[in-house]
Order: structure tokens, then sequence, then C-alpha cells
């Protein structure tokens, strides 16, 4: 199970406190107020809780009954009354005292809305006679309703009255570990404060607003029963700014290199994780770092920030020195080999570094040791005799990545020897069990050699404070900081930057002359050394912490490295350097319902999109559309193809290709006369806010969700389009003429402001639209500005280009043909599993796997029948999950009883399997 939670939002504090009080085993994400958890709800529902059966709950409180009832706890008939009460009467009640205490400032009159309630309360406690709600032990009514009165109760500013019953059982409760573990992680003894964030995002709640079993998790916006409502003052300001013009100053596409902080400008310097050089990048690889840095890179640059973008390859290590064997090269030229490689992938997709480089360079080993030197100086590495795993039939030390086993910590099987991508917790590739050297299967040996260390036990409150301000200030990622968190709570250890290798950084200190630098010490110090590639002045991007803003695009797994472990070595050098202000990761994006995988020929690789006759645009959309921010996505084929005919086609390409068609076909290629009504204008200013959000989202890194509000605004046109019916009017009296052409002349100007919103995303059908319109350039620095700025930028008499169609289709037989290309190897097909050779597994087949004759008689004793016993005691599983989620929402009797009957049956079937006796055990009474 996964548990989706965020920080600051009450309804959190009810599950996380419910989930401590249970032990029920569930992994914990953190997420951001506006994600969208759940994949079938269009608006933001938090908490909501992933079953092992693929079902939601998103309700808090059939969340907590549902961990309450899988603990053993089943919720009684008065237990069900209060959680009925808490949801129906309380909470409408306290989101509006919320509201008025945190966001209103009226703490004095926000304990009036409650009283009543309260007093209710505190008489039924009175008539009690057991210490909590329900009895003499705490029930699922005692958290969550603990949990709804927390923030109130806990709060001495909001003057309540003394309710000695009320404060006797909340205190009670509240002196539970669990409870007080919830408090700090939801609340971080911030109080209401710590609730500002979450409630900005909550519409202001009205009477009998809001129950609990539709939690309020979405911004006004959202709402799907209608429109957003458009004020007069919201119509009037759109139109003020539909008739600034244009500025006067151009926008220019090229840059002047080298590219230097400027003073008075806004300095952003992008970083993109490496990507290893002997890899071919496949389509997670490119969403998570490189494609999310270039549209934010393009973004800044449209807003006018002073932004340089580098990347490059990172090509030192154990993984060049095995490609350059099994090829047949050396290290230097497989490398050569693959930055080309690398290079075309990232060119095809339009990805626009202002230099793309690499680590194997002077530079960075000037660099590189440079730091070491400083490190040694300021005592902050120490020196320790390891034991490693040698291989002694490829007789060499082996790195972590090339030795894998079962992880010491949650037993994950495929664990690497340096993190496993199970738990995330690192590793010490002695410590794995089961331990194989991936290149020959053989089972390494441990042997001594002696090693640096960088001591992080020693940096670790320089870097906590360091923390304290960067993740306070800047735009970390939900991920990146519970990451970040979780190795700080573990408490550092001090980490070998050392390898017995040949082919990394050489170490300059004499007594380790045969060893190079371990690549995650070397690796990010490839950010500085490409950028010194790049400009000698390198130090004006790297030593300028005050001038210079850094943000960091990664993948999660890169996270510790980039969090803790570079911020380190460049706070133990002391030389000004810059560190990173913006941590922003992404989750990981799966291959339809599996991982991609080269070797098995499962999913699309970088070097294979451009083969499939899709546009690189169309990649890039889909990818963006997908893109893996709060939680991990799948790229799908069919959803792929849905996109691009819907949102693309449909949507987007048929508003752009009608407006201009308007304008060709009923007004000789120029934009008409333009006189506005109070229809336009609320258009106007619905399609301002649309750009106000973009604005808002991208300045946060919130690259999905902002894409969402460019589909948004061409939904409005197509839906301005088709109630107005220009093409009828154009053949009517003047005034409906007039009526086309503003309604023609309205659409075509969206379709600019479209072009330019859509740069950052798909930049040569942004291009295109503004060359078939022949818009100018300065439409594109003059609508970023500041918070949004929609003019009309094609005025009337404004003559067009030729107007064509934006995209094409994806028929289903193209899209079936590509799936199964990209499908990879059947079951059949597929190589043995990992950790046992081909001879291995045929030797343990044949000892352990019985002749069909024999498997038959030993099926058939007692009735046993293995396999089928475990697909049902999988059945009877996921059937007890959905008879508890059941429970959990309070559906009907009779669902739940016909679904009771089921579950009954399959453990009767499974007991048959297990040659056991259907019948139930007798019962031993029930403990009271």
């Amino acid at each position: 199970m996964k548990l989706f939670v965020s920080e600051g939002n009450p309804h959190c504090l009810k599950v996380l406190a419910a989930l401590e009080e249970t032990g029920v085993q569930c992994d914990v994400q953190y997420v951001n107020h506006e994600e969208r958890v759940v994949p079938y709800l269009s608006r933001p529902a938090l908490p909501a809780l992933l079953l092992p059966s693929g079902l939601y709950l998103f309700s808090s409180n059939a969340i907590c009954r549902y961990m309450f009832e899988v603990s053993g706890q089943e919720s009684s008939e008065l237990c069900n009354q209060w959680l009925e009460w808490e949801a129906t009467d309380f909470q409408p009640a306290l989101l509006q005292a919320l509201h008025m205490a945190v966001l209103q400032g009226k703490g004095s009159e926000a304990p009036k809305v409650l009283q009543g309630l309260l007093n209710y309360l505190d008489q039924s406690l009175s008539k009690g006679i057991t210490p909590y709600l329900t009895g003499e032990v705490v029930s699922v009514s005692d958290v969550v309703l603990w949990a709804a009165l927390y923030p109130v109760l806990s709060d001495s500013s909001l003057a309540l009255g003394e309710r000695k019953f009320v404060k006797a059982w909340f205190d009670r409760v509240a002196g539970m570990h669990s409870c007080k573990s919830a408090a700090q992680k939801v609340l971080q003894g911030k109080g209401l404060q710590g609730m500002k964030s979450y409630m900005q995002r909550q519409p202001a709640p009205q009477s009998s607003q809001c129950r609990d079993t539709q939690p309020c998790n979405s911004s006004p916006a959202e709402d799907e029963e209608g429109e957003r409502v458009v004020s007069e003052e919201e119509m009037e300001a759109a139109v003020l700014t539909w008739r600034k013009g244009l500025n006067t100053c151009p926008f220019t596409t090229d840059r002047q290199h080298p590219i230097l902080p400027q003073e008075g400008k806004r300095n952003i310097l992008v970083t993109s994780a490496l990507p290893y050089v002997n890899n071919v990048p496949h389509l997670g690889n490119i969403i998570g770092c490189v494609l999310s840095a270039d549209v934010f890179s393009r973004y800044g640059r449209l807003r006018d920030w002073n932004l340089l973008f580098v990347c490059g390859t990172d090509e030192y290590g154990t993984a060049t020195e095995n490609k350059a064997r099994e090829e047949g090269l050396t290290p230097q030229q497989i490398c050569d080999k693959y930055h080309a490689v690398h290079s075309s992938i990232y060119k095809w997709f339009q990805i626009d570094f202002d230099f793309f480089g690499r680590t194997t360079t002077e530079k960075q080993t000037e660099i590189a040791q440079n730091i070491f030197w400083r490190l040694h100086k300021h005592d902050f590495l120490v020196e320790e005799t390891v034991e490693q795993l040698r291989c002694e039939n490829c007789k060499r030390f082996l790195a972590d990545r090339f030795v894998e086993g079962t992880c010491p910590h949650c037993s994950y099987p495929e664990a690497r020897g340096d993190q496993c991508d199970k738990c995330g917790r690192l590793i010490n590739a002695v410590e794995l069990r089961e331990p194989q050297c991936k290149v020959c299967r053989q089972t390494p040996v441990i042997r001594s050699s002696k090693h640096l260390f960088l001591d992080l036990p020693k940096l670790e409150t320089q870097l906590e404070q360091w923390l304290d301000k960067s993740t306070g200030t800047g735009d970390w990622t939900a991920n990146a900081k519970q990451i970040t968190r979780s190795w700080l709570r573990d408490g550092l250890k001090p980490r070998c930057i050392t390898r017995d290798l040949q082919w990394g950084t050489p170490v300059p200190h004499p007594d380790f002359k045969e060893k190079v630098f371990y690549v995650w010490f070397d690796a990010p110090i490839g950010y500085l050394s490409i950028t010194a590639n790049y400009t000698d002045k390198w130090e004006k991007w790297w030593k300028n912490p005050h001038q210079v803003e850094l943000y960091n695009f990664m993948a999660k797994d890169n996270v510790p490295f980039h969090s803790v472990v570079f911020p380190c070595s460049l706070l133990g050098a002391q030389d000004n350097y810059t560190l990173v202000n913006h941590l922003v990761a992404t989750e990981y994006l799966n291959y339809e319902d599996t991982k991609f995988s080269k070797s098995r020929g499962v999913g699309v690789f970088g070097d294979m999109a451009k083969d499939t006759g899709i546009p690189s645009d169309v990649w890039r959309f889909y990818l963006l559309y997908v893109r893996p921010e709060g939680q991990d996505s799948a790229f799908s084929w069919a959803d792929m193809a849905l996109k691009n005919n819907s949102e693309l086609l449909n949507n987007l390409g048929n508003f752009i290709n009608r407006a201009g068609m308007f304008v060709t076909k009923f007004f000789e290629g120029c934009v008409p006369a333009m006189e506005l009504q109070q229809e336009d204008k609320k258009l106007l200013a619905l399609v301002g806010w649309e750009l106000q959000q973009y604005i808002q989202l991208m300045d946060k890194v919130k690259i999905r969700d902002a894409l969402k509000h460019i589909l948004n605004i061409s939904r409005h046109g197509n839906q301005y389009i088709q109630i107005n019916e220009p093409w009828k009017k154009i053949k009517g009296g003047d005034t409906e003429r007039q009526r086309a052409g503003t309604v023609t002349g309205v659409s075509v100007n969206i379709a600019c402001l479209l072009s330019v919103m859509l740069l950052p995303y798909m930049p040569t059908v942004s291009q295109t639209i503004r060359d078939q319109f022949n818009a100018p350039n300065s439409c594109i620095n003059t609508m970023l500005e500041g918070t949004g700025t929609f003019v009309c930028v094609l005025s009337a008499g404004h003559r067009i280009g030729t107007v064509s169609p934006l995209f094409q289709k994806l028929e289903v037989d193209q899209i079936e043909a590509l799936k199964k290309r990209f499908g990879g190897q059947q079951p059949e097909d597929e190589p043995p599993k990992k950790k046992m050779t081909a001879q291995s597994a045929a030797s343990t087949q044949s000892a352990t796997k019985p002749a069909p004759a024999a498997a038959a008689g030993v099926a058939a004793v007692n009735g046993v029948d293995p396999e089928k016993a475990q697909q049902l005691t999988q059945a009877v599983t996921e059937q007890g999950e959905k008879v508890r989620a059941l429970k959990a929402q309070k559906a009907e009797k009779a669902v739940i009883t016909a679904e009771v009957a089921k579950l009954l049956d399959l453990k009767k079937q499974l007991a048959l399997a297990e040659g056991k006796s259907p019948e139930p055990a007798p019962q031993k009474g029930k403990k009271k």
C-alpha cells in the first residue's frame, strides 16, 4: 500500500496518526497540495491511499477506518456515528473557523463558529464512563476527532473556553506517540500557520459545505460543474491589457556567448543530471532530466532571465571500461562514440543546451583535484582500510554498479552495490546477501584495500544549516525534501571517494596514486568543469552564490548525491561555491506496465524515437503531459495516440486551424476589425486567468500542470467559436458580419498567445503557428511579462500567411505496430532470471522439477493443487482488500454482503486446494 499526504493538510493529520497507531505496513509519500494522485479524478484529492488491488481511497475518514480494520479493529455502531458526526456536522464548521483564523486574521471570531459543536461533544463525554469515545481503548473515532480538533485546541490564540471533559479526553489522545508524531510531520510545530499554504488553495467555505467524504482539495478554478465566474472588474482589466499593444523591443532568439551573470538581472544556472555515456537514454531518462530542464530553460529565456543551461556526458568509471572491452575499443574511443550518440539524440529532441560537454577533460581533473586538496587541507578527509568485493574470475575489484545481491534492509533481490532501488537505502557492497558479479555471475570474494573517505558527519551541522535555508526559500520538489530528510534522519556516515580503477580522474595524493576518484564524488564536479570548458570565467557562475540561482534537474534516485553528498564536498572546500537553490526531481516513468530494458528490447530509447515517424514535438508533448511530477507514471502507446488525437488534433490544432482559416476564407487573409462585447471581454478575462496560472506554475517548475492551462485556453476558444458560429454569421447582415469578424479576430490573437505558451514545450509547432500568422517576434516577450499580459498582437488589417494543419492523426494500426515493435521478447524468449547462470538454472530445474507423471501424482495426493492454491491465495487477498475497502467507504449492506460471500467461497476453494477441510474451525469465545 502507498499513502500520499501533504504537509499542512489537516486531513493528512488523521491518516498519519491512524497509520502509526495501527502499525499497518504502508509506504508514505509526501506530495504537493495540488498533486493529482488519483488518476481518475481531475482535481487534487489528498490524502489518498493506493490499495494493493489498485483501488484508491481518498476520504480521510475512510482511510482511517480501513487501517483500523486491516489491523483487526472493526468499527462499532457508536464509532461509525461519531465518524458521521465529524464529517457532516463538525467539518463544515471547522473549515469555516480555520478559514477565518488562518486567512482572514479573525482568530477572535473563529471560536464562535465551533461553540455549539464543542458543547455537544463535552456533554457527550460527560455522560460516558470510559476514557475514550467508544470504550476502554482508542478507536478510529478518537483518532479522527482528535486530529480534526488538534489545529484549534492546540493553538492558545483561539479562546475556545474551558470544557473539562473535552480537554481531558483530548489530552489523553494527544499524549499518544502516534498523535504526537503525526502532528509534528504535518504541521511541523507551526500551529495554524503551518496550514496556511493548504488553506490558500481551498475555496471560501459556505454553510453546510464540504463533507469529509468529498475533501475540499480543489481550487475554485477547477470546479467542473461550471466554468469559472468572472467579475466585471476582471473583464475591464482584461480589456485594458488587451489594448496595451506590443513591446517596442523585439524578442531575439540569438544568444550572445559566453553568457555570464549580470548586475540587476535574475541570473539562473540550470543543470541537468549528467547522463552516463555508455547507455543510450530511454524516454524515462529524457523526461526526468534533459527535457524537463530544457522546458524550464526555454521558459526562463522567454521571461527575460539571464539563464545558462549546461549538461554533458558522465564518462569515467567501470561501466565505460566494460563497454570498451565488449566492443574492442579503448575507454576514450567508447566515450567519443557514445558522446556523439547522446548529442544526436538530444539534438533531435530539440534540447537547447547552451553547452553540452563531457567529464573526460583536463578541466575536470584540475577542478576535482583542487576540491580534493581543499577538503584535505580543512581536514574533511579520513583514511580507512575497507573490505571490497573482488571478482577473481574477472581479476579486479568490482565497482558498486557491477555487484548485485539481496538488500540487507528490505530483502529486495536485485539491489545494487551502492543503493537499493526499492527501499532507497545506501548500501556497502559487502553488506549484500548472495552477491554476484554482474559481468560473469560468479560470487566475488572480500579483499582489503586502503581508501579515502569524505567525513560527512563532520560536515553535518553545516549541511543542515544550509539545507534549512535552501529548502525554505527555494523550490524543492516534495520527493527531494523527503529523500533528503530520510538521509539526515538516519545519520550521515563517512563516504568513500576513491576506487581501485584505471579509468577515472587520478587521485593526486602520493599514497593513493594507483587509485581514481569514485564516480559519485567526481561526476557532479562535471557541472563545474563543463562550464569551465564553456567559458574561462566559469567562477562567475560557480563561485557567486549571492548573484546566481542554481536549478538542478534529475530523477529521484539522484537526489541524495545532489542534496547531501555534493553540497558537503563544496561546503568542505570552503571556496564560496554556488550551491543548489532549487532541486527538481521527478519520479520514474515506466514503459506500459513494465520497465524499460535495452537488452530485452522493451521500450523506446532515444535513438529509436525518430524512426517511428512521429515528430519530436509530439514526443515532447506527450512525455511532458505524463511527466512523473508527484508519482510514477507510465508511457502508453494507446494513451499517446489518445492525447495526440484528442488534445493536439481535435482541441489545440482544431482551434488554431479554424481561426486561421476563417481569416483566409472570410476576410481575404486580413484580420478583421474587432468590436468587443460582454462575451468577448469575459473570454479575454478567462484566457488571461489561464495565462496567469501558467506563469505561476512554470515559475514553480510545475511543468506538467502548466501544460493543462494551455489546453484549457484552446478549449475556451473552441467553445467560443462553436457558440458564435462565425461561418453562419458571415452570411448575414452587417451586424452579424461584424460579429463574425470580432470572433475571428479574437480567435487568431488567442492562437498567437498559444504559440508563445507552447514554445517551451513544442518549439517547432510554436514557430510554425507564428509563421502561419505572420506574428511579430515581439509577441513572445510581451505575453509573458509580469504575471501575464494577453495583448492584441494581430490588429485589424494584419495580413496572415498560409494556414495549414499542425498535427496528424495517429491511426490504430500504426500504434499497434509500434507497440508490438517495442514490446520486447515474449515470455518464452526471455533469458534466465538474474542470479542464475544458464547452467545452474538447468541443473536446478532438473533437480527440483518432477517428471510430468510424478507431478500429477503429487497434485493428486489429498486433492492438493499447489499451483491452484497459489492463484487462490492471491484471489483471497484481493477480495479481502475489496471487502475492507467497501466497509471503509460505508457501501450499502447488500453490496458488502455479496462481496463477503464471494470471499468466503474463495477461502473454501483455497482450503480444498491446500488439502484442508473447507469447514471453519470451531471458534473460541470472543474477548469482551
